[in-house]
């Protein structure tokens, strides 16, 4: 089967853009799945499997030089063993990272090059404010646009609730309560798609991704286990991170539900987006310092005693610019090591080049 690559999100902008990084016998794919650094790339001839070159692995210094899916990337293929060789990653235009699990601080890239990110918050018991807050804040970090998806709404009673709940903490972001099982918003869903558009979806774990995805492709793309009786959670069955290109136009990147979302970085810009409410409030306080625990005049300490701020929501806000300010410090750091990596590979360069 053959394919264009507007099919899967390439557009004039970025052929103009990228022109130059293309050489004879060299080619545009997009990074459709990765795993443990094996690739699956998308030409206009098919799918191929792909491997970065020792070059690119030899010159990487972090997480963020190597293939992540969604990335557009320039390749050699191989078309008779059905392989390719990846040479160069093209400039992302937005891009989703998360730190790994663990202790280390290490990036994980979770999805690139998207014009939209998918929220989703299932109706049930994995409706979470506190969690929507980080996923909000990272997705404005990304790039790309957000909109709320509250699945699974033929599970729930107080829609319009909990709809409030949402919008209370989501200033002007797209909110949309969908049903696949009953069938119920997905033309709102439809405008974001569309030739040249790539959406992700993010969320946790049985939050319905994989439904939605199957849903929005009008077959069973990917595998859904049913809803569990004792605790209505689907048992979430994507293993890994994954481009699906739409036959109408457009793609999709399902993601693995998460566990924990910790912040891998956040500009003042995405917590003043997702916290305007609270950096609005810190404003109007007295003190330019004020630190709202025993200041007077403290505009944040009087509208939590009014009930006009979720002590929650604050807790919440307070918490997040801990792991920003704690995040920092380790970034510092990792900079300090990846600048000396980098001069100690450019002096093993040059002593081996003396050495021939």
């Amino acid at each position: 089967m053959t394919y264009h690559l507007s099919d899967f999100g390439w557009n004039e902008a970025l052929q103009t853009e990228n022109q130059s990084s293309i050489a004879e016998g060299q080619t545009i794919a997009r990074v459709i799945s990765e795993y443990k650094q094996q690739y699956k790339v998308l030409t206009e001839n098919g799918e191929l499997f792909a491997e970065i070159t020792g070059k690119m692995r030899h010159e990487a210094l972090s997480r963020e030089d190597f293939p992540a899916v969604g990335d557009w990337v320039v390749v050699e293929e191989r078309l008779q063993e059905q392989k390719a060789t990846i040479h160069t990653i093209l400039p992302r235009f937005s891009k989703f990272s998360r730190k790994a699990a663990g202790n280390r601080t290490d990036e994980q890239i979770v999805a690139t090059n998207m014009n939209t990110v998918f929220l989703v918050m299932a109706l049930n018991r994995d409706f979470n404010l506190r969690r929507l807050e980080r996923y909000l804040m990272m997705a404005y970090e990304s790039g790309a646009n957000p909109v709320i998806i509250l699945s699974k709404s033929d599970l729930c009673e107080d829609i319009d609730n909990k709809v409030s709940d949402v919008e209370s903490i989501a200033f002007g972001v797209p909110i949309y309560p969908v049903s696949a099982k009953e069938n119920t918003g997905m033309n709102e869903l439809k405008n974001y798609l569309g030739k040249g558009q790539t959406i992700v979806f993010l969320g946790s774990s049985g939050a319905g991704k994989s439904t939605l995805t199957n849903w929005l492709c009008g077959e069973e793309i990917q595998k859904v286990s049913y809803i569990r009786e004792d605790d209505d959670r689907g048992r979430h069955t994507t293993t890994h991170r994954e481009l699906i290109v739409l036959q109408s136009g457009g793609a999709i990147i399902d993601t693995p539900g998460m566990r924990e979302l910790q912040l891998w970085d956040a500009s003042d810009e995405s917590v003043s987006h997702s916290f305007s409410d609270i950096e609005e409030l810190t404003t109007q306080c007295r003190f330019r310092n004020c630190t709202h625990q025993n200041e007077p005049g403290c505009s944040v300490k009087e509208a939590l005693e009014e009930g006009k701020l979720e002590q929650s929501r604050f807790n919440s806000y307070l918490k997040l610019q801990r792991e920003l300010a704690f995040l920092e410090r380790k970034m510092d750091k990792q900079a300090q090591l990846k600048e000396k990596n980098k001069w100690k590979k450019i002096a093993g360069d040059r002593t081996r080049k003396h050495r021939h």
